[in-house]
């Protein structure tokens, strides 16, 4: 009998630390990435788009992935855990809009509240009719993919129930990229709120000097609020704890400090590269009839929640476009950091958001119970058919 093979040597160290940091993707890869981004985040800043940084560095990522290009050899491709370092950053600065008086103005804002419970069912309702008629999409991929809210809860579902996962990843990630797009381009458009270049997205205290205590403090509020969240397995944990705790510790007079313009923009090129880099592998055919589905879809939505404005704007004591910002079925990390940069009603988009996600997931969790053959995979046509 042949002696047996020696095991494969293993890796060295180094190796196996860069593997495990950077997902088993080329360094080089990933540093050309961010610089697509970065340079796509500077001409953003450079033509005054609102969210510049962010919307140009996704710009500059998603376009270079869906046509496939190499840039010297590498695809485009970025570690997406690395994003959620700095999606605690987003956190402890929306804390430290928040008031002592806040529970009093929650109890002014209960209509807004209240209209979610109208508003997540609709619009999941039309999105699905849009999904099943337009799109000839099977029941179970039309209904977790018309969830107005949480992404990861829909992906999860939608794969139990036997969805067709690409189309589904595609139509709820396009929701999100869509109306990162949409949203403050569009108040640019119709209310002249062009803001988010770069100098307009301070928080309260983000002009004071950042002291070692201050920074400490900040810096706490990121790991512990993090960690504590994920412990109570609270959703959007990343960036609910460290906004409660920094919330409280701004309450509590601990710190007046927020932090800095700079690590605002950081967070948006870095993000903005991440959802950009996620188009790579998808193909064109697929994304561009994703693409025309989901820009119905969000559109539709986003009118509901334009009417749904109007008629909150007075009862909730908000503006017209912070109601529909507050609506809009967008991710809540994303739309917060939209409500951050254009300094539109931070807690009262924040907590709308944190809720209509939680809602989400229950009423598509509930419209399940009630309606069985929605998991059932059949052709649209029936549908179509009446």
């Amino acid at each position: 009998m042949p002696d047996p093979k020696p095991p494969p040597p293993s890796p060295p160290l180094l190796a196996r630390l860069t593997g495990g940091l950077t997902g088993g993707l080329a360094p080089a890869g990933i540093a050309l990435s961010y610089a697509l981004g970065a340079a796509g985040g500077l001409a953003g800043l450079t033509a005054g788009l609102p969210l510049g940084m962010l919307i140009g560095a996704l710009i500059a990522t998603a376009v270079t992935a869906t046509l496939g290009l190499r840039p010297f050899g590498h695809p485009v491709a970025v570690p997406q855990k690395w994003r959620f370092v700095l999606v605690p950053v987003i956190g402890v600065a929306i804390g430290a809009y928040f008031p002592a008086d806040f529970l009093t103005l929650v109890r002014d804002w209960w209509p807004g509240l209240l209209a979610l419970l109208l508003y997540v069912p609709a619009a999941q309702m039309l999105s699905y009719l849009l999904y099943r008629r337009l799109g000839g999409i099977n029941r179970p991929t039309a209904y977790f993919a018309a969830m107005p809210g949480g992404f990861i809860e829909a992906i999860d579902m939608g794969e139990r129930a036997g969805a067709d996962m690409s189309m589904l990843v595609a139509l709820q990630f396009l929701r999100l990229i869509l109306c990162i797009l949409c949203i403050p381009l569009g108040y640019a458009l119709f209310f002249g709120q062009a803001v988010g270049s770069g100098a307009d997205i301070a928080a309260p205290g983000s002009d004071l000097p950042l002291g070692l205590q201050d920074a400490a403090i900040l810096l706490a509020c990121a790991v512990i609020g993090w960690w504590g969240a994920h412990r109570l397995r609270l959703p959007a944990a990343v960036l609910i704890g460290p906004l409660a705790a920094s919330a409280v510790a701004h309450a509590m007079g601990l710190t007046h400090a927020s932090p800095p313009d700079w690590a605002i923009l950081v967070t948006q090129w870095v993000m903005g590269s991440s959802l950009g880099a996620r188009f790579s592998g998808f193909p064109r055919r697929q994304i561009a009839a994703a693409l025309g589905l989901s820009a119905i879809s969000v559109l539709v939505v986003l009118a509901l929640a334009g009417v749904m404005a109007l008629a909150l704007s007075g009862a909730t004591g908000q503006s017209v476009p912070a109601v529909i910002l507050a609506l809009a079925p967008g991710g809540i990390t994303e739309m917060s950091l939209v409500a951050l940069s254009l300094q539109i009603a931070v807690v009262f988009v924040t907590l709308h958001h944190l809720f209509r996600i939680v809602l989400a997931v229950l009423v598509a969790r509930a419209g399940l119970a009630l309606f069985p053959s929605l998991l059932d995979c059949d052709d649209a046509a029936s549908d179509k058919g009446g």
